[in-house]
This record gives C-alpha cells, sequence and structure tokens, in this order.
C-alpha cells in the first residue's frame, strides 16, 4: 500500500536528519480532510520541532531549517507514485498521480481491500454470550454485532477464525428461573427468572434457590433435571433463530457446565501460590498486592465462581483449538473484572494470558433508559429488530415491491440499521438508540450505504440493458474524489484490524457513498452519446463491489431492491 511506502520513507528522512533518536510511532501518515491539499500526509515536521524545542539552545530559525533539510530528504527518495510534495500548515502532503487511482480502479474485484496482515494467524473470538434461561437482550445484539464485524474483518486479513459462544448454563442464576417456574409453571423463562431473582432476598426463597443450585451442579433431583434440559434446549433454540436473522455462525458453543471441574481444580493447585483462603472459607486472589482489587474463585460453598470458570475457559478453548490469540468481547462493565482474572491467569497460565485479548464495548440503551433482566425490565434483541422492521415497513409501504419483497427488504434494513448504530462509534462509547436517525435514508445510516449499493446495481442493471460496457479506455481530464476514496478501501480495513475498531470502516463507507451520491448527481453515467459513459460505469462498478466488500465486513447485507 501507498501509505505504507510513504511512512517508510518518512521515517528513513527523519533518521538521515541524524537529530537524536525518535519514537517514530508518534510519526503517522494519514489522509487529509481538505480534498484539495493532497492525497496523505504527515506530520513529521511537528515531531521533529517538539524534540528540537526540548533543547532551550533551540531557536525558530534552528526548527525551520531542520524542517527544510526533512523536506529534502525526502524528495531524494520520493516515490514514482507521487508528483508533488508541499509544506502546507506546518505538515507535508503527498500529491499522488492520477494513474495510480486509475490502475487501482481497474484491480478492484471481490477480493478487494483482502490483507495479509493476519496470514495464517489462528484467532478465536468469543462474543454475544447470552446466559441460558434469560432473554437475549439489546446487549447481546451490540456484543454481536461488534464480535461478528471483527470476525471477518481479521479473516479478510487472512487469519482464520473460530468463533465461540460461551454461555451461562449453571449457578444461581440458572436456579432462580428454574426456582420461577416450578412455582408457577406458566412463564416464560425470561420471566421466570425475574421471578426467581425478585424474591431472592427472602429468607425462605434463598435458601430453596441455594438448594437448587446444589442441585443442579450434582444433578441429583430428576424434576430439577427435566425442567433444567427442557430450559436449555428452548433457549438454545431461540437464540439460534437469532443467530440466524444476525448472520452469525458459531464453530463452538461451550458451556460453564463444561468448565466447573477445571476451573476448581485450577485454583486449589495453585493455592497457596497464587490464591489464599478469605473470609468463610471462600478463596480469594488478593488483587491489593498488585494495585488491583480483590476477588472470589471459590465461594465458602465450595464451588467455583466466574472467575476459576474463566481461568478453564481459556485452558479448554486453546485445547480445543491451538489459536495465536484469544479475543474475548463483554460489556465494558466488566472491565475491572478481567483486569484480575487476567493477572490472576498470568500467574497460573502466562502464555495463555499473553495470547488473550478482552475488548470491552458500550452499553446500548434506548431513550427508555437501562434496563434489568432481574426485575424483568428487559428489552429484546427481537423486540428491538421487531420495532425498527415496523418503522422501515411503514416507510417503504408505497414503492412498487411484493408483500414478500416488502418483508425481506425491512428486516434486512432493520438489522443493517442496527449494526450500522452499533458500530459507527468506537468500541467503548454508549449509545442512545435514535429510531428515525438509524432508519434514515439520507446519510449516517445502514439504510443509506445499503441503498447507495442497491443504487449502484439499479445503475449498472440499466447500463446492461443499454449495452454500455464497463471500460477504462476513454479516460476524463482529471478524477474526482470518488475514484481516489476507493483506493483508500485496504488502507481502512487494515486500520480497522489493527485497532480492533469497526467505526473506521463504518466511517470509511459513509463518506464513500457520499461521493458516489454527489457523483451520480453531478453526472449522466448512462448516455450513449458520452464517450466517457463506459468510463463512469466502470467506476460505479467498482464503487458497488467496494460497497458490497465493506457492508460484508460489518455484518449488513446488500441489497438489489429497496
Amino acid at each position: 500500500m501507498l501509505k505504507e511506502e510513504i511512512k517508510k520513507i518518512v521515517d528513513v528522512a527523519v533518521k538521515n536528519l541524524k537529530l537524536g533518536d525518535f519514537d517514530l510511532d508518534e510519526i503517522i501518515v494519514g489522509t487529509p480532510r481538505r480534498k484539495d491539499v493532497g492525497d496523505y500526509f504527515t506530520n513529521a515536521p511537528h515531531v521533529i520541532a517538539g524534540k528540537l524545542r526540548s533543547n532551550e539552545s533551540t531557536t525558530e530559525e534552528d526548527i525551520k531549517e531542520a524542517v527544510a533539510l526533512f523536506k529534502v530528504e525526502l524528495e531524494k527518495m520520493v516515490d514514482p507514485r507521487i508528483f508533488r510534495i508541499e509544506d502546507i500548515g506546518g505538515f507535508i502532503n503527498f500529491f499522488v498521480k492520477d494513474e495510480v487511482f486509475i490502475d487501482n480502479l481497474k484491480k478492484i474485484d471481490k477480493n478487494y481491500g483482502k490483507g495479509g496482515e493476519l496470514k495464517n494467524k489462528k484467532i478465536i473470538i468469543d462474543y454475544t454470550d447470552p446466559n441460558l434461561f434469560k432473554e437475549f437482550h439489546i446487549g447481546h445484539l451490540m456484543n454481536n454485532a461488534t464480535g461478528e464485524s471483527l470476525s471477518r474483518i481479521f479473516e479478510f486479513q487472512g487469519s482464520k477464525v473460530k468463533r465461540v459462544c460461551y454461555q451461562s448454563d449453571i449457578g444461581l442464576n440458572v436456579a432462580k428461573a428454574i426456582y420461577g417456574k416450578i412455582h408457577n409453571s406458566d412463564l416464560a423463562w425470561g420471566a421466570s427468572y425475574a421471578f426467581g431473582s425478585g424474591v431472592y432476598k427472602e429468607e425462605t426463597a434463598r435458601k430453596e434457590i441455594v438448594e437448587i443450585n446444589k442441585k443442579i451442579y450434582g444433578k441429583s433431583d430428576e424434576k430439577i433435571n427435566k425442567l433444567y434440559e427442557q430450559g436449555k434446549k428452548e433457549s438454545l433454540d431461540n437464540f439460534d433463530k437469532i443467530y440466524q436473522k444476525l448472520g452469525t455462525k458459531f464453530d463452538e458453543l461451550i458451556f460453564e457446565s463444561q468448565v466447573v471441574d477445571l476451573g476448581k481444580k485450577i485454583v486449589l493447585d495453585n493455592l497457596g501460590k497464587v490464591f489464599e483462603k478469605g473470609d468463610n472459607g471462600a478463596i480469594i486472589f488478593k488483587g491489593e498486592k498488585y494495585g488491583l482489587h480483590t476477588r472470589v474463585f471459590i465461594n465458602s460453598e465450595g464451588l467455583p465462581t466466574y472467575e476459576a470458570k474463566d481461568l478453564a475457559l481459556a485452558e479448554l478453548k486453546y485445547k480445543k483449538y491451538k489459536y495465536d490469540q484469544s479475543v474475548v468481547i463483554t460489556a465494558n462493565e466488566q472491565n475491572e473484572y478481567f483486569k484480575v482474572m487476567l493477572y490472576a491467569m498470568g500467574k497460573v497460565a502466562p502464555k495463555l494470558a499473553e495470547k488473550t485479548k478482552h475488548i470491552g464495548h458500550g452499553m446500548l440503551r434506548l431513550p427508555e433508559g437501562k434496563m434489568s433482566s432481574r426485575t424483568g425490565k428487559v428489552i429484546t434483541g427481537e423486540s428491538l429488530i421487531e420495532k425498527v422492521k415496523e418503522l422501515v415497513k411503514e416507510k417503504i409501504k408505497d414503492r412498487e415491491l411484493s408483500e414478500d419483497e416488502k418483508r425481506k427488504i425491512s428486516e434486512s434494513v432493520a438489522i443493517g440499521a442496527i449494526k450500522y448504530s452499533i458500530l459507527k462509534q468506537s468500541i467503548g462509547s454508549d449509545i442512545i438508540y435514535d429510531f428515525d436517525k438509524s432508519i434514515s435514508f439520507e446519510g449516517d445510516s445502514g439504510p443509506y450505504l445499503q441503498y447507495s449499493y442497491t443504487r449502484a446495481v439499479s445503475v449498472l442493471r440499466k447500463a446492461k440493458q443499454e449495452k454500455i460496457r464497463p471500460s477504462f479506455k476513454n479516460l476524463p481530464k482529471e478524477i474526482t474524489q470518488l475514484e481516489k476514496m476507493m483506493y483508500h478501501f485496504s488502507e481502512a480495513v487494515l486500520k480497522a484490524s489493527q485497532s480492533y475498531q469497526p467505526n473506521v470502516i463504518v466511517l470509511y463507507l459513509t463518506e464513500l457513498a457520499s461521493e458516489f451520491n454527489a457523483y451520480y448527481a453531478k453526472y449522466k453515467i448512462i448516455d450513449k452519446t458520452d464517450e466517457l459513459s463506459s468510463y463512469r460505469v466502470a467506476i460505479t462498478s467498482a464503487f458497488a463491489t467496494i460497497m458490497k466488500n465493506g457492508l460484508r465486513l460489518l455484518g449488513i447485507e446488500t441489497l438489489e431492491k429497496m
């Protein structure tokens, strides 16, 4: 990629100044926001000036001279694809030859944007992770959209990805749900859990729930075993229907019950070395010794906690798939938990801890406020999809489409709207879902990107009817920002992969769609009397390919009609 080549040249030019050691990571090469000031820029002059200013004897003239010498060094090594270098506002800006962008357009196909950054690297990614016997809520939608997009981005960079869903199928949460079902068999499982949670504060109910929990672990009660198996099957069937809608297929489902014994063994094997006895017979990790906080790994009942199970989960995942990296995605409410758990893992399994990366995403909320599965005030993922789907259906009701087409389009657009709303933010940011904005067909929304693709496909259909074939035989005197923007797709994908941030691709596609729609408004693409019509059809085809590739990385479906 030209961007990386420029970075190498810039780094060498800085070293050649021999002004001392520079932190080359501080020197960036990017694309300027203003499109009239070049195709790339570097902040190297600012880094050079900052370094020199640390020496009190350095004058402004010295800095100007150093920057001028840096520009001279650059010009000695300039890439032949660059025709001009300018000092603009304290930055060095690079202007790329038009033929570079034209040549790139000719290479755009279904594999465009793929890279080898993660070639043959094995990544196991753990995401969504709904609890059985509870509702699949909008937080799980956020987790799923994030994890699925990152999985696709890693694969696009050459990684061999295994998708894992780790689900809680044992513990007090399950006991509360079964308690609710025992006392009111008509309740759905989510409502049963809410009921059990509501009465848990009462001593009699709490004792019964604790007893149920022990029986679940021991599988000692036939009635409870039957309810447990029934609830587990219903939960998994429901989750599977949602995953099909969202376009996710997990390679492995792992359950908490699979890591109970191993988690307990790991902790007991390291008692006195990593873990110690706390109050009431619990076994703890004393995090304060390391600037963290203390957490319980085996409770006073002798049962392993989430922390112990997560230690075992890392080993189980590695046994199933000898990964180079394990990515675990949760809500950022668990960030502090993971700091302690991963530190403890570093003591008992340092190699696995080094391979593990935790990503905490923000919270997705509706304008109504925060939800709670304990109280039963849950906004389910399905209800959000259905609500957005109905809004989309109303929006397209007058279009000349069959009822079946409207139904399919409404669901696809609704899911695209939700995923876009989630992925357009950096992963750690909270989101308050804006219904009206999310389904807008005009900019900064999933439907806008889907519609831009559909518009391009419609143009290509018309070109085929008019027998105008895409061609680069006749070229315009000057290219537009659309051609230039398409060059940067590979860079956006690479940056998203390196930063673990799908929003890089969201922002890129939104800007690209804006450029295409501006181009569509300015030029008549299908015109047999215009010698440039074949060229415009060619770049429309290239745009459609990039949008399809990009939307696929976000887990958003492309539509031939809207």
